[in-house]
């Protein structure tokens, strides 16, 4: 005997009912989880937030109910409740719903303990705020479409819920904190907005800033200490701040091994080098008075030598460059040097 679709019937009993009548249901079943269902073609219910009704409660709903099917389970003895809506109805005479395993854990119910089951109408949802309950649900990448998809197994929701979302065979759990209009609401065909909450194990992480800002900071008090091979001790603290020093770190060997004397003093040289190349460097100066729009082509004038211009003029000729001053020579002797 196939399953009854509970949205022709909803249609169905509309147009019979003309959208009159008494809306009015009330009955109590044995609730189980959904494990406990022996038909393997039944589409799996854990996934959602509806339920599976006995074919009796489809009889007195024909009766009353004309609009969206959507029910109240309570736990009396415990006072706990939520609202689900309904999948399928199961053809058999049995007094016994089937929920979700997330609605056991919610109502705090046994296996086979009896729940209470009312027929009520919701308001429809304009607002809802999610606590994931653990901070491995901001590893995913689009939270917001996941959800999208996951609700729609979903007819109503309730403040307070515990609903249990599956994304890519891993259970993620999220607590419905804040709804408007009301604390319990439909969510078929309308258009809410969804906001998060920060998971209950998220940890704001702190930033030092007193840290950064001393490592950036030079020490007045600071004073470099010669004749080391450190070169970070040898550069003066405005040096460190201004100019770019390439190559300033020290150097070891992947072998463990020491350095030798020799490389230790090639070293030293080096490093001494290169400190006196960054003192000497000046750093440009920009030009205050540039026109926007307008290019200009920076001459440096050569430098002049030392002894002025007399020692120039005294330069010898063999000194002096002169083009295509050189001798020329072949590589085949003429006949004439052959025979001698």
């Amino acid at each position: 005997m196939s399953l009854l679709n509970p949205q022709f019937l909803q249609q169905h009993f509309a147009h019979m009912a003309g959208g009159g009548g008494t809306e009015t249901f009330h009955a109590e079943y044995n609730c189980y989880s959904a494990i406990f269902l022996t038909d393997r073609e039944r589409p799996n219910v854990e996934n959602g937030g509806k339920v599976l009704l006995p074919q009796t409660a489809l009889e007195e709903l024909a009766e009353h109910v004309t609009t969206v099917m959507l029910f109240r389970l309570k736990n009396k003895r415990l006072d706990r409740m939520t609202h689900v809506g309904v999948f399928e109805f199961l053809p058999n005479t049995d007094t016994s719903c089937f929920v979700p395993s997330w609605i056991m854990r919610h109502l705090l119910l046994e296996e086979g303990e009896p729940v209470e089951c009312e027929y009520v109408t919701l308001p429809t949802a304009r607002f809802v705020r999610f606590q994931p309950q653990s901070k491995d649900f901001l590893d995913i990448t689009n939270p917001k479409a996941v959800l999208e998809t996951a609700l729609r197994n979903f007819s109503c929701l309730t403040k307070g819920d515990m609903l249990a979302i599956n994304y890519l065979d891993r259970n993620y759990e999220l607590c419905v904190l804040e709804l408007k209009p009301a604390d319990a609401v439909s969510i078929i065909e309308c258009d809410m907005e969804v906001d998060f909450a920060p998971p209950i194990d998220y940890v704001e992480p702190k930033y030092d800033t007193t840290s950064s800002l001393s490592t950036s900071t030079p020490k007045s008090n600071d004073i470099p200490i010669q004749g080391g091979t450190n070169t970070e001790q040898q550069y003066p603290n405005s040096l460190k701040a201004t100019t770019f020093m390439p190559f300033h770190g020290r150097g070891n060997r992947l072998d463990g091994k020491t350095k030798t004397k020799e490389g230790h003093d090639l070293r030293e040289q080096q490093t001494k080098l290169q400190t006196a190349q960054m003192l000497n460097q000046q750093r440009g100066i920009p030009n205050y008075e540039y026109e926007y729009g307008t290019l200009q082509f920076i001459h440096n004038p050569l430098r002049k030598n030392k002894d002025g211009d007399k020692d120039s003029q005294n330069t010898s000729a063999s000194e002096t460059f002169t083009p295509f001053s050189g001798e020329g020579n072949i590589l085949k002797q003429p006949k004439s040097q052959r025979r001698q």
